[in-house]
């Protein structure tokens, strides 16, 4: 029995310790937890890169800076000032003299914050060159790995303790035997190792043995078949943009229409990149945003080479390179204008509530599934639609009664799932 407890013992600290280790994995608290605490207390004045806002961006603070002097700058800048402390008055002369207020955070918080910021920046110099995820799309990337890399520990630890539990159960029944053995005073058994007692029961159980090899075939099929679903499928892509333009701002508070920008959508197959003198339309005079300042704005300026004081167009203009965010095959055809004209569809069935946005992203999937999907279901506007007038006229009676037995045509009954229509 003693050797039983001494086991049973063993087996809670081992588990204990492991979950303990790996079961909290700090890295993800702080991955979910910094951009939280950034966007509350930092992100007004500072951004999470190297770009200046009010204040310097937060990129690299961790190198310029030990952690000791950032706990006592976040907590209190007032007072280092005040106190003459060198690095603190350079950076109050360097930023205009901009008192930044105490912060009510503790140093775990500090750290979680500068943890998020050197995560992302990190994840942004892998790129290499090449367009990177916005700030709150490398987080949501970071969290995945982190949920995933979470759920693998759990995984593990789960095996581990049965694994030793099992070791503990062949001890005890190996025990039983001794007792049993020396109570008949037979000779005393040894103890087989576990390899030798698991091949002796696949061979006793071979039925089983076959089902969980089926069970675990089925599993990794599901998986391979999920995993190749979603290639090429780009929900909530959010890249970042050369400019920072919130569409939360624009299309939200203002209420400006999504047609005013991209003007395309109502006539062509494309809904259009906005030209920058559409964005001059309002900004030749509006030269400050409540969030970024002159930051952004000055960007549209210098493409365009304007002088926002004396309200004057240079010679050396330049394209501003905005990241595509939705990007259908080429073997898929879609037209804006048959859905926004033609079909009165609201921007906002295909791209989500993008007035919330401030950031463009994906929301829908467009899928081939997604769009059969909408047109199995949407009903045609046919009243007061003249594209639809001629149609629903020469519609067979016979047809119409049969498309009309749930009240509506929707745009599968007119045609709109045939290859063609989006495959030629």
């Amino acid at each position: 029995m003693n050797v039983i407890y001494t086991r049973l013992r063993a087996f809670s600290l081992g588990l204990f310790s492991f979950l303990l280790i790996f079961g909290t994995n700090p890295s993800n608290a702080y991955s979910q937890d910094g951009e939280k605490l950034f966007k509350s207390y930092c992100a007004a004045c500072h951004s999470s890169g190297s770009n200046q806002l009010v204040g310097p961006g937060l990129a690299g603070a961790t190198d310029r800076h030990d952690m000791e002097w950032l706990y006592e700058w976040v907590k209190d800048s007032p007072s280092m000032i005040e106190s003459g402390e060198p690095k603190a008055v350079e950076i109050f002369e360097k930023f205009n003299k901009l008192l930044m207020p105490p912060q009510p955070v503790d140093n775990d918080e500090i750290d979680a914050i500068f943890a998020w910021v050197d995560e992302i920046n990190a994840a942004s110099a892998e790129g290499d060159g090449v367009a990177s995820s916005g700030a709150s799309s490398t987080v949501d990337e970071a969290e995945e790995a982190d949920d995933s890399s979470q759920t693998t520990y759990i995984i593990l630890a789960v095996v581990l303790a049965l694994l030793v539990l099992v070791s503990i159960l062949r001890t005890v029944q190996h025990s039983l035997k001794l007792v049993d053995a020396k109570r008949k005073g037979e000779e005393l058994p040894e103890q087989e190792s576990m390899w030798t007692a698991l091949k002796t029961w696949i061979k006793g159980n071979k039925t089983i043995v076959a089902l969980i090899a089926m069970v675990i075939l089925v599993l990794v099929l599901k998986v391979g078949w999920d995993a190749a679903l979603n290639i090429g499928v780009y929900t909530e892509y959010e890249p970042e943009q050369p400019i920072k333009f919130s569409h939360k701002l624009h299309a939200g508070e203002n209420g400006i229409d999504c047609n005013y920008c991209h003007n395309t959508a109502r006539n062509s197959q494309t809904a259009g990149i906005p030209s920058a003198s559409t964005c001059m339309n309002c900004h030749t005079y509006i030269t400050e945003g409540p969030e970024y300042g002159e930051e952004e704005i000055a960007k549209i300026y210098a493409a365009l080479d304007f002088d926002p004081v004396t309200k004057t167009y240079g010679s050396n203009q330049k394209p501003i390179k905005w990241v595509k965010v939705h990007n259908l095959p080429d073997l898929s055809y879609f037209n804006h204008s048959q859905h926004v004209t033609v079909g009165k569809i609201a921007c906002q069935e295909c791209h989500g509530p993008v007035e919330t946005f401030t950031v463009g992203k994906q929301h829908s999937s467009l899928t081939m599934g997604w769009c059969v999907d909408c047109h199995r279901e949407t009903k045609v506007q046919m009243e007061n639609n003249g594209y639809y007038d001629e149609i629903h006229k020469r519609l067979p009676e016979k047809l119409r009664e049969e498309f009309m037995k749930d009240g509506k045509i929707t745009v599968s009954e007119l045609g709109g799932i045939e290859c063609a229509k989006c495959h030629y």
